[in-house]
C-alpha cells in the first residue's frame, strides 16, 4: 500500500529510510512547539491553546503535503509571521488577537483562490532558474546561520553586528561537541547520521548536565481555548472596528511573505531532493500550493499564524527522505506532541543546532550550476545568496535577485515577450521596499 501511494521504489527510498527522514526533520523544527507559543502568548493568547493549535495545523499540513502532492515537505506556524502577527499587528497596532486570527483565515482562503486560478504557479514558473540554485545556497546559509546563533556560537555585537559568542558556555561546547558528531558520522556514511547525532548529543547534554527542562501547566480542557475565536467580520471591517486601510496592509503582508518564503523553501528542497523536472519546474506544484494555504485556514480556525512550508525539511531530505511518507511521519509525530507539548523540550536547541549548521553546508552543493561568469547570472545570483542569511529573510533575497536580474537583462538587451511576469514580479517587489521604506 505504502509503495502504491509514495512510489517509493521509484524514487529510491524506503519505509525505513523515510521514517528515519521523517524523525530527523520533526526534530529540528520541534522548537515550533514550544517557540510559537511563546511568542503569539505575548499578543495575549492562551498559551496551551496555541501549542495545540500549533501541533494541529502542522499535522494537517504534513498530511496534506504527503497524501496530496507527495513531496518530503513539512508545514508548521511560520516563524516571522508569528512574530509579525504578535509584535505588530496585535502589539502596535492595537488589533485584537481575534481579529489578526481572521485576517490570516482571509488570507489562507485568498492563496486558495490564487491557487486554483493558477495564479501563484505562474509566478513560481517566472523566476528565472539560474536563481533557485542562490536561493537554495541561501537558504543553506540561513538555517546554518540559525544554528550557529541557537548553540551560541554566533551572538549579536554592538561594534562588529555579529561576533563569536562564548565558547566556553555549556551551550557551545555541547553544540561544537553535536557538530563533531554528526559530521563524523556523515563522514563514515552512517545511515540516518544526523538523527543519531542529534540523539546522542541531547543524551550527553542530559547526561552531563547541560540542558535543562522547566515543566508547564498544560491541560487538555485548555487546549481548546483559541479554537474558533477568530473574528472575521471584524478582519473584513464589519461592525465598525475602525481599523481601516491597516487591515488590508496587515493582509498584503501575509500574503506576500508566505508567498514568497515558500517559494524559496519549496526551490530548495525540491533541488536538495533532486524532485525539480529537467526544465527546472517542481512537479505537482499547485497541490503543494493547495496544502499549505488549506494548513493556513485550519491553523486560523485552531488559533494560530500563517502555516509555511519549513526549510527545516532539508534536514530530513538529506538523510534520503524523498516521498510524501516523510511528510506523513512528521505530522504523526506533531499529533502524538498535541498532548505532550512542553516534553518537545527534552530535546535541546544544542542537540538539533549541529545538524541545522551541517545541512547547511550540504547546501552549497547548487552554487556549482550557476553560471558565474556572466554578470546577468551571477550578480543577481550573489545578492539572492547574500542577502537572505543577512536579512533574515527568504522573501527579500527573493526580492533582491530577481530585481537585479530584470535590470540587468534589460541593460543586457536580452528581454523577450515572455518576461513579462518576471517584469511585473520586479514592479511588484520595488513597490514592496519603497511600502517598508515610507513605513
Amino acid at each position: 500500500m505504502l509503495e502504491r501511494l509514495f512510489q517509493l521504489s521509484e524514487r529510491g527510498t524506503s519505509v525505513r529510510t523515510e521514517v528515519l527522514a521523517g524523525l530527523t526533520t520533526f526534530l529540528t523544527m520541534a522548537y515550533i512547539v514550544l517557540v510559537n507559543p511563546a511568542i503569539l502568548g505575548q499578543a495575549g493568547m492562551p498559551v496551551a491553546g496555541v501549542a495545540a493549535a500549533t501541533c494541529l495545523a502542522a499535522a494537517v499540513g504534513c498530511f496534506l503535503m504527503g497524501f496530496l502532492a507527495n513531496y518530503p515537505i513539512a508545514l508548521a506556524p511560520g516563524m516571522g509571521l508569528n512574530a509579525y502577527f504578535a509584535f505588530t499587528v496585535v502589539g502596535a497596532m492595537g488589533v485584537p488577537w481575534q481579529t489578526a486570527l481572521g485576517l490570516v483565515f482571509i488570507s489562507g482562503v485568498a492563496f486558495l483562490v490564487l491557487t486554483f486560478a493558477g495564479v501563484r504557479q505562474l509566478i513560481v514558473n517566472a523566476i528565472p532558474r539560474s536563481l533557485f540554485a542562490a536561493i537554495a545556497a541561501g537558504i543553506g546559509l540561513f538555517i546554518a546561520f540559525i544554528g550557529l546563533r541557537s548553540a551560541g556560537i554566533v551572538t549579536a555585537s554592538p561594534g562588529t553586528i555579529v561576533g563569536l559568542g562564548d565558547i566556553k558556555s555549556p551551550t557551545a561546547l555541547l553544540a561544537i561537541l553535536g557538530l563533531v558528531i554528526v559530521a563524523a558520522l556523515q563522514v563514515l556514511k552512517v545511515r540516518g547520521g544526523i538523527l543519531i547525532g542529534i540523539v546522542v548529543t541531547a543524551v550527553l547534554g542530559w547526561a552531563l548536565g547541560l540542558a535543562q527542562w522547566t515543566p508547564q501547566p498544560y491541560s487538555v480542557e485548555a487546549m481548546t481555548s483559541t479554537a474558533f475565536q477568530l473574528d472575521i467580520p471584524a478582519a473584513l471591517g464589519i461592525g465598525g472596528h475602525g481599523f481601516g486601510f491597516a487591515l488590508l496592509e496587515i493582509l498584503f503582508v501575509f500574503l506576500f511573505v508566505d508567498l514568497f518564503d515558500n517559494v524559496g523553501t519549496l526551490v530548495a528542497v525540491s533541488k536538495r531532493a533532486g524532485l525539480m523536472a529537467p526544465d527546472g519546474s517542481i512537479p505537482r506544484l499547485n497541490r503543494i500550493l493547495l496544502a499549505d494555504a488549506t494548513a493556513t485556514v485550519v491553523g486560523s480556525l485552531a488559533g494560530t499564524s500563517t502555516v509555511v512550508s519549513y526549510i527545516e525539511s532539508a534536514s530530513g531530505v538529506s538523510v534520503g527522505g524523498r516521498t510524501g511518507l516523510t511528510a506523513i511521519v512528521v505530522g504523526l509525530l506533531f499529533l502524538a506532541t498535541l498532548f505532550v507539548a512542553p516534553w518537545a523540550q527534552l530535546v535541546p536547541a544544542a542537540a538539533t543546532a549541529p545538524a541545522l549548521i551541517l545541512v547547511g553546508a550540504m547546501m552549497m552543493a547548487p552554487l556549482a550550476e550557476i553560471d558565474w561568469e556572466d554578470p546577468v547570472v551571477g550578480i543577481p545570483a550573489f545578492l539572492t545568496l547574500i542577502t537572505i542569511p543577512l536579512t533574515f529573510s527568504i522573501a527579500n533575497g527573493l526580492a533582491f535577485g530577481v530585481l537585479a536580474y530584470a535590470i540587468l537583462k534589460l541593460v543586457a538587451r536580452r528581454t523577450s515577450p515572455a518576461d513579462w511576469l518576471l517584469y511585473a514580479l520586479a514592479a511588484l517587489f520595488l513597490a514592496r521596499f519603497a511600502y517598508m521604506s515610507a513605513g
